[in-house]
């Protein structure tokens, strides 16, 4: 038994020090959270509420090996080790994969034992997240006297350790951050087609898509299904920053519905190799597999987007605003059709933002996305007003482009808060004016609480801008699932409901003229029809488009759709989820089990709709500059019809059309007046553009349906 005063053996365990040194060894069947099927996982050790160690990043593997060591001085046995696993993802917050606790008052010390911890999230406890391999050494001091005077400098050596490691680490984190706002190039890649690839299914073909990795950005390819051959014709850009190096990681897949896709086969390339400002033909061999993947690869050096303070303003300097001004001029119209213009972004501040912690506050900072250009701002802690004062700078390869401002709540161990977004069409930017925009849900639908102060500027040249249209819009690297949606498909349904009935409106009001209901209608009617038929060129066709533009400008222009908005459903979803849980939830489970088929009827709908949607809005000049563009083509056939024979024309097209693969056998393949319908803002894409303005006597989060400013 303990002498007379000593303390009871377990206060002596807590006096004590002990050091735990921990080798982590691998990771077994972790869970799944990127689209291709894998994950990017890495460890964080936490004690007592703080990080005491992290591991690096395995990308792309759901069984990564790390074998790596760390040392850990305990004060005590009582407190577990809070063991967390995340997947990395570039640019976005990082998804959480599991977790376990390793308690040290199990373990049996002065030895090496192997541990396996069961990775949990307590949210889905009965989810299987996989399991991690360790093993721990737990070895306490022997001398009292020796402890304290080691466990002294020990302290010492590790906080002086720890923060000479923090501090490596943040100017590491910083540099990289840093970097990781400048690309100093384009890498811009045309997918063409595969050859002779293995087959992967029964039938002896394949269903093969492509992904794509530069560092942590990410493309993956359509699938074509059936094929040992395929033809991509896909084209995308890449940005080349600093850290990523140069090499371009590029796997085959075979699509594999119900089960995980199986490996085809993987290539590297090396974008130092390739000289700049030239496109490469690259006929690529697969590793570990037989076939080729067909690239056309062009590396184009290009001004970078940046973020600075607002005491440095490009567009501010009347110096610096001349020369950029001269660059994207007339004279330069026909140079670098890829550069088009430049957008600045002053993010001043925000205010009466959402409180997302217990707290009552908030840790919000700034996204700005603009097409794959995504940069944020710094994060301001516990404050519901922040002020940033950022000046963003992007290389505009798209006037037809859409700036997105999202506000986020920074949580260190879960995913971030939404707190708001908006989304600003390029060419709807007064410049130079401060506006006060009222932020909206994640649907932009209704707003939520908060606004943001920001100051655009915009400068582009309209004659590569105007070329820009006719040729297929940049493609996102991240977009989120297609979801299961009755609203959605409903929505599609009313839409293409609509457009029919335009439709049959006209046809109704033409068949009324053959009627005679209305005496004076048939006889102007027939009039015209004698007098066109009598006298009809085909230059009459576009003319009377034409006609019709003109017509929509002068009198019909800036006329409100009651009807368009009408049509949407602007209801509080939290109230509808209330009162029709239960239908939703039949509803539901009827929708899964026919799921591939609902997302091709919605996607359908939706196509068809957009498309009317966009022919009326290019007519009621919805935006200026493509109306003012659809006039200048449409003249410019008018004025080809009359001088020119139609023989002639067809000709032409003829010959061009057989030719082209003979000219450019690698060409993709588009159709002009899609690219251009593509451009037009849909009846949808119109509504969460609009600005909303706030009730003056009713808070934005109370608000059940927006104003339209």
């Amino acid at each position: 038994m303990p002498g007379i005063g000593a303390p009871p053996s377990s206060e002596r365990a807590s006096s004590s020090m002990y050091k735990l040194e921990i080798d982590l060894k691998r990771g077994n069947n972790l869970a799944v959270r990127d689209r291709g099927g894998s994950s990017d996982p890495y460890v964080k050790f936490k004690l007592s509420g703080k990080e005491v160690f992290r591991s690096k990043t395995i990308h792309k593997n759901l069984n990564p090996v790390w074998d790596e060591k760390t040392t850990i001085i305990l004060d005590c046995l009582s407190d577990p080790l809070y063991v967390k696993v995340f997947d990395y993802d570039f640019g976005l917050q990082d998804d959480f994969m599991g977790s376990a606790y390793l308690y040290m008052e199990s373990l049996e010390q002065q030895r090496c034992i192997p541990v396996t911890l069961v990775l949990k999230d307590p949210q889905y406890p009965d989810q299987d997240l996989g399991s991690l391999d360790l093993s721990v050494t737990l070895t306490p001091k022997d001398s009292p006297v020796e402890e304290r005077r080691d466990s002294t400098s020990t302290t010492m050596l590790l906080r002086r350790s720890w923060k000479r490691s923090n501090k490596q680490q943040s100017l590491r984190l910083s540099e990289l951050h840093r970097k990781s706002q400048l690309w100093r190039g384009i890498v811009s890649i045309a997918l063409i087609e595969g050859r002779s690839l293995i087959p992967m299914d029964p039938n002896g073909l394949s269903d093969p898509y492509v992904k794509f990795r530069l560092g942590h950005q990410k493309y993956r390819s359509k699938t074509v299904p059936k094929t040992l051959s395929p033809q991509w014709r896909e084209q995308f850009d890449l940005h080349l920053f600093e850290e990523t190096g140069g090499l371009l990681e590029i796997t085959v897949w075979d699509r594999d519905t119900g089960r995980r896709d199986d490996f085809i086969g993987r290539c590297q390339l090396d974008l130092s190799t390739l000289s700049k400002e030239h496109t490469h033909h690259l006929d690529l061999p697969l590793e570990e597999s037989r076939g080729f993947v067909v690239l056309l690869v062009t590396l184009t050096a290009s001004s970078h987007v940046s973020i600075a303070d607002l005491s440095v303003t490009p567009l501010d300097d009347p110096q610096e605003r001349r020369e950029i001004l001269k660059r994207y001029g007339a004279l330069k119209s026909f140079s670098n059709f890829r550069d088009v213009g430049i957008v600045q972004v002053k993010v001043m501040r925000a205010e009466g933002l959402m409180a997302a912690d217990v707290t009552g506050k908030s840790d919000p900072f700034c996204v700005l996305e603009l097409n794959n250009d995504r940069l944020q701002t710094h994060t301001v802690y516990k404050n519901l007003n922040p002020e940033w004062n950022k000046v963003f700078t992007f290389n505009v390869k798209d006037i037809h482009s859409v700036m997105e401002v999202t506000v986020f709540d920074e949580d260190r161990d879960r995913s971030a808060d939404f707190l708001g977004k908006i989304s600003i069409p390029l060419l709807s930017i007064c410049n130079g004016e401060q506006k006060s925009y009222v932020l909206k849900n994640k649907e932009l639908t209704a707003p939520t609480k908060g606004v943001i102060h920001l100051e655009i500027d915009v400068i582009y040249n309209t004659v590569k801008a105007a070329i820009k249209t006719i040729v297929p819009a940049e493609q996102k690297y991240i977009e989120e699932e297609p979801k299961v949606s009755k609203q959605l498909l409903q929505q599609n349904f009313n839409r293409v409901k609509r457009c029919i009935m335009v439709l049959i409106s006209y046809g109704t009001y033409i068949n009324s003229c053959f009627e005679w209901e209305s005496a004076q209608r048939s006889i102007i009617s027939f009039v015209m029809f004698v007098l066109v038929v009598w006298n009809f060129e085909l230059y009459m066709l576009p003319l009377a488009l034409l006609l019709l533009l003109v017509w929509n400008y002068l009198f019909s222009r800036d006329t409100p759709d009651t009807t368009m908005e009408a049509m949407f459903d602007w209801e509080d979803v939290e109230e509808d989820k209330e009162d029709k849980e239960s239908e939703h939830k039949g509803f539901m489970n009827k929708l899964y089990a026919i799921q591939d088929v609902f997302f091709s009827v919605q996607n359908a709908l939706d196509e068809v709709a957009s498309n009317g949607e966009r022919i009326k809005n290019t007519v009621n000049w919805t935006v200026p500059f493509l109306s003012w563009l659809a006039i200048a083509a449409l003249l410019s056939a008018v004025v080809l019809l009359y001088l020119v024979p139609l023989r002639y024309l067809v000709l032409i097209w003829g010959v061009n059309k057989f030719t082209k693969k003979l000219r450019d056998p690698y060409m993709i393949d588009n159709n002009e007046l899609l690219d251009f319908l593509s451009r037009v803002p849909s009846d949808v894409q119109v509504m969460h553009y609009r600005e909303l303005r706030v009730d003056p006597g009713q808070s934005p989060s109370k608000r059940r349906r927006p104003i339209q400013s």
